[in-house]
């Protein structure tokens, strides 16, 4: 056999560099472009995951041809609807807290002249007398000469609140990218979907399709376990707050509905409660909002929230439940999301490998 002309040959590898020239060069733009809008990708990433929960509902709202104005229109209904999901909560508690705002100034003018009495049940406590010793020196006396004050004086106080004030101003700002972004999500969605998708069939053939739309899926049965769950939290133990008399039972009920959407988080909520109600005496209500708090965030945390995920997704339970502390611990609040989705395409691969 004779071997194939030079010429033939030196094309072939004139090609075969072009495509390594090419794939090297769009991967340097595709740096380039996540470097330049890196401050952004949270809120782009926050408005992916929220358009595949909602995409089932865009789709029943649009039509197979429908106009440009119908689809701007579904777009901006859905994207008003997440925004007021999001935003209600912290206006109902900040409208809450300034029409009290008047009390928690007399309040704490009242604490800063005489400061705060012991408790009584704190003397029933484990090492109830080194507490209640340690209450006497720095709560007890009026707090202006407090040495538990001396740690807020040198402008403690004003730094922390400029930090603060920064950080939620960012907040907001990214909040309204990641809604704009969400907008522009939803009005092109169906387009842009189906061409995500055959570009993914091109490149990665019908498995990488088929892994795609198992990754959505666990986004969404996880977003749904943690909204779910949250709310059902909220309902039970907020069940609790107006068993035992607790002041504005029904917003903190919400309140503690919002934190037990994110994993381990409720306790903060409960906690608080408990806690106001030992602060006033009120010792066997206490113990049942903390009881009643530690069973139900035991019980959703542990087995209804990752069967939820897991029934969904295919997914088992350990793997649910590293995926979701896991990702919230490496990304952030949006790990929640993907770390399940993680778990999903290792487990496809553990699973298409061992047939």
């Amino acid at each position: 056999m004779s071997n194939p002309p030079l010429a033939t040959k030196d094309t072939a590898d004139g090609k075969r560099s072009q495509r390594i020239a090419m794939l090297a060069l769009y991967a340097a733009l595709v740096a380039l472009a996540l470097w330049i809008i890196r401050s952004f990708i949270p809120a782009i990433v926050w408005a992916l995951v929220i358009a595949i929960v909602i995409w089932p509902l865009l789709q029943r709202l649009s039509q197979a041809k429908q106009s440009a104005a119908r689809a701007n229109m579904v777009a901006l209904l859905l994207t008003t609807v997440v925004g007021l999901f999001v935003v209600l909560p912290f206006v109902l508690v900040f409208t809450q807290v300034v029409h009290e705002a008047h009390q928690w100034v007399t309040w704490i003018k009242d604490i800063t002249q005489t400061g705060f009495a012991v408790p009584a049940f704190v003397t029933r406590l484990p090492f109830g007398n080194q507490i209640a010793a340690w209450w006497q020196t720095n709560l007890a006396r009026p707090l202006e000469g407090s040495p538990a004050m001396e740690a807020l004086r040198g402008g403690q106080v004003a730094t922390a609140g400029r930090h603060f004030g920064s950080a939620a101003l960012k907040g907001v700002v990214h909040f309204g990218f990641m809604l704009l972004t969400l907008f522009v999500f939803l009005r092109s969605g169906p387009r842009v979907a189906e061409q995500a998708l055959r570009s993914v069939r091109r490149v990665f053939g019908a498995d990488g399709t088929h892994l795609v739309i198992r990754m959505t899926a666990a986004v969404r049965a996880t977003v749904t376990g943690l909204v779910v769950v949250g709310l059902g939290e909220g309902v039970l133990i907020g069940a609790s707050y107006f068993a035992t008399g607790l002041p504005h039972a029904a917003e903190l009920g919400l309140v503690t509905a919002v934190a037990a959407m994110l994993p381990f988080c409720a306790p903060l909520a409960f906690g608080g409660a408990a806690l106001w109600l030992f602060a006033h005496g009120q010792v066997v209500g206490a113990f049942a909002v903390l009881a009643t708090g530690a069973i139900v965030v035991f019980i959703a945390e542990h087995f209804v929230r990752p069967g939820i995920i897991g029934s969904s997704t295919r997914l088992p339970f350990l793997l649910v439940l590293f995926g979701i502390l896991g990702g919230a611990e490496t990304f952030g609040l949006v790990g929640l999301f993907i770390g399940p989705a993680l778990m999903t395409v290792l487990t496809l691969l553990w699973r298409e490998g061992t047939r």
